[in-house]
């Protein structure tokens, strides 16, 4: 990675960056009110998302992000300018489910799709799940519900497109 240099202050199209989001902590849930997610520059203030927001609604990896970067060469995201197209799903086992606390399972569970997902911790085995806009989203939607109804898992949608809606 190239770092930001007093000399080229905006960096170069092409840098892996890390684009912050803020936003309100949800009650019950993990106590962040920021998450950052790498990215490749664009430009001197857009950025393309390449790994999976956990925290973070309304982003999906492969979206083009506007941000402003503050005194500190922290990259703040202003406005999503582009979207991928993509879809986050977020899948958390129940432990004492038949999966037990297993990433992995879910995993095993959802790589008929082709999905490929991130795991936050071992403590916890939350799945965050990048889903391609050409994937079988009607499928993947069924063994979602499916998964919950027989106690496999909890699960959230983070980022949709109309075509998850209408699948």
């Amino acid at each position: 990675m190239t770092s930001v240099t007093p000399s080229d202050p905006a960096g170069a199209v092409g840098d892996r960056i890390k684009v912050w989001f803020r936003f309100v902590p949800r009650e019950g849930w993990l106590p962040y009110d920021t998450e950052g997610l790498w990215a490749t520059r664009l430009s001197a203030d857009t950025a393309r998302v390449t790994n999976i927001p956990f925290l973070q609604n309304g982003v999906a990896e492969g979206d083009i992000m506007r941000f402003e970067t503050d005194a500190d060469g922290l990259h703040w995201s202003k406005e999503r300018v582009e979207a991928s197209g993509n879809c986050t799903i977020r899948v958390l086992p129940v432990p004492s489910g038949p999966l037990g606390p297993s990433a992995h399972a879910v995993h095993e569970r959802l790589s008929p799709f082709g999905l490929g997902g991130e795991v936050f911790s071992e403590d916890l085995p939350l799945v965050a799940f990048t889903v391609p806009a050409d994937a079988d989203l009607a499928g993947i939607k069924a063994l979602l519900h499916r998964g919950r109804e027989d106690g496999w898992w909890h699960f959230e949608t983070g980022c949709v497109t109309d075509a998850w809606h209408a699948a």
